[in-house]
């Protein structure tokens, strides 16, 4: 593509507060200042920066009014005033320390800068490097490491503050089923929302295959399932899906919840990709939004919290956006040889996932 420009939006603070008041192997631990630090360092090493293709951008500066789009006021303010007081635990999954409410507001405009910087044809694509991530948050509640919900704000900012009313698909690729960012848009026909996450299918849980959607939107919120220890040919085979929906639905715009914590070295997912596989996905979604919308992709950043392996699964992904060959790091060669493929499971889910599709999708 002519003109390529890539927008990482970047900003200090993310690489320095909002520390988790308790040490490791705390579940709240990982979500930590490092996973960005450790990421800025390993692309200024391999001269990401010195692309000229690659332009660094600020999060916009917004307001509490923006916050309210997405949030309640009550939602919002009790955020607030816990950092205010020095911070808290709002339950096991989600802390608060006295700089969260900033950052996580910081976060918002963060994921809006990016995804509104590629409507507005600022840039190609672009890549919101932000935490806390934020799929998981309801309007009225934090929830598993989330404060405020990044894409769901931003996507409800487009609506209705630049009456950006076109198609838009999320693709949720992180470990866990973003339950919060999956409520935002359950009724909504505009918003198709694709989760491809780790799933327990021991007892019950959210995020199976027959929640479809309600009202209008049935049929745009598509989960598919994966039992824990899928490799990369299993994630390959799982995204085949995706191009027939996708090439129907028309989207005007494509953002991906990027997780990165399906990583097989991951402390909190159990699955088992490498970053080859990162770097594949973004290749396919990338030839994707260039056939169906002019490769207008924003990427924003999710889980992810293994700090050796994070940063060249990200790099696999610039590496893709930027048409170039990636090379995954030598440690990654022959971690998982003796790994077996889940590709019989995923057969029966994808069949059955088909099934229930079917009345709301021609061509799967």
């Amino acid at each position: 593509m002519l003109n390529k420009k890539v927008g990482i939006i970047l900003d200090d603070d993310f690489g320095s507060k909002h520390i988790p008041p308790y040490p490791k192997p705390s579940f709240i631990s990982f979500e930590h200042p490092n996973r960005i630090n450790c990421i800025l360092n390993h692309l200024e090493r391999i001269g990401l920066f010195k692309d000229k293709r690659v332009v660094k951008v600020k999060p916009k500066e917004i307001d509490e009014a923006i916050l309210e789009l997405a949030h309640s006021k009550y939602h919002i303010k009790a955020i607030k005033k816990i950092s205010n007081l020095g911070g808290g635990l709002l339950d096991e999954e989600v802390f608060v320390t006295d700089d969260t409410f900033d950052l996580a507001k910081k976060a918002v405009g963060g994921a809006i800068e990016a995804i509104e910087g590629v409507v507005k044809n600022s840039y190609t694509q672009s890549f919101a490097l932000i935490r806390p991530p934020g799929h998981h948050a309801y309007r009225e509640k934090s929830s598993g490491l989330c404060i405020f919900n990044n894409i769901a704000n931003s996507i409800l900012y487009l609506r209705k503050k630049l009456s950006y009313n076109d198609k838009i698909a999320i693709i949720d690729i992180d470990d866990h089923f973003g339950d919060g960012l999956a409520q935002y848009f359950y009724h909504d026909p505009s918003v198709l929302y694709f989760s491809l996450h780790e799933f327990d299918f021991t007892e019950g849980d959210l995020g199976m295959v027959d929640e479809l959607g309600i009202d209008e939107g049935i049929g745009k919120n598509i989960n598919f399932p994966v039992p824990e220890g899928i490799i990369n040919e299993d994630f390959y085979y799982c995204l085949d899906l995706l191009e027939p929906i996708l090439n129907e639905f028309q989207p005007a715009l494509i953002i991906v919840a990027a997780g990165f914590d399906m990583y097989y070295a991951d402390p909190i997912g159990n699955c088992l990709l490498t970053s080859s596989a990162y770097n594949h996905f973004a290749a396919k979604i990338l030839r994707i939004a260039e056939e169906l919308c002019e490769g207008r992709i924003s990427f924003v950043l999710e889980g992810g919290y293994n700090v050796i392996g994070l940063p060249y699964c990200v790099e696999a992904v610039f590496k893709a956006l930027l048409n170039e060959k990636y090379e995954a790091p030598i440690f990654e060669k022959d971690a998982l040889l003796l790994c077996e493929s889940n590709i019989e499971d995923l057969k029966k889910i994808k069949k059955m996932l088909t099934k229930l599709l079917s009345p709301y999708w021609e061509h799967i």
